[in-house]
């Protein structure tokens, strides 16, 4: 019989990211600020899912799920109050895909850019997905739908929106 070796060594350590005081707050009111002022002005705009785009980015490097939820949460119920839609369909959303963020980010590396943008594609149909059955399921509306071609354009558009976006986000970083 052949002896085999397995490695028992320490688990591989995924550096948790650490930021500046006051980035997370000056980027999430950014990014309603812009969401809620472009799409006005800019046709195009309305793809955008930019507080979307900043929870995953925070939620992914925090790796913390209680940190990524909480923070789903807020951004999703400011995103509520700036936006026509009832209260909370938003913050339910974001809560959603901010703990499921911060999960998936404490188990796996998600610095490269083809995961990030690949992770990007999928969190934002499950924003849409979570965003749609709770409109249907909590308000008896009919009119969001799951899957369409454009909510898949809107996907690949923030997919590589995220990849411009989180490097510059990565810049405010405390160094380790």
């Amino acid at each position: 019989m052949e002896n085999i070796e397995v490695y028992s060594g320490p688990e591989p350590h995924i550096e948790v990211h650490k930021y500046y005081g006051g980035v997370v707050p000056a980027a999430v009111v950014l990014a309603l600020v812009l969401q809620a002022f472009l799409p006005v002005h800019f046709r195009w705009a309305s793809y955008l899912e930019l507080p979307l785009l900043v929870t995953l980015y925070f939620a992914l490097s925090k790796r913390n799920p209680s940190s990524g939820l909480l923070l789903g949460m807020v951004v999703g119920l400011l995103q509520d109050s700036l936006s026509r839609t009832p209260l909370g369909l938003y913050g339910i959303a974001k809560t959603v895909v901010g703990f499921a963020g911060s999960s998936i980010g404490a188990r796996i590396d998600v610095e490269h850019p083809i995961a990030r943008f690949l992770l990007t594609i999928g969190f934002y149909l499950c924003h849409h997905a979570v965003f749609a059955l709770t409109s249907r399921l909590l308000l008896a509306q009919h009119n969001e739908s799951y899957i369409t071609i454009p909510i898949l354009i809107a996907s690949v558009v923030n997919a590589f929106i995220a990849i411009a976006l989180f490097p510059l986000l990565d810049r405010f970083r405390k160094p380790s």
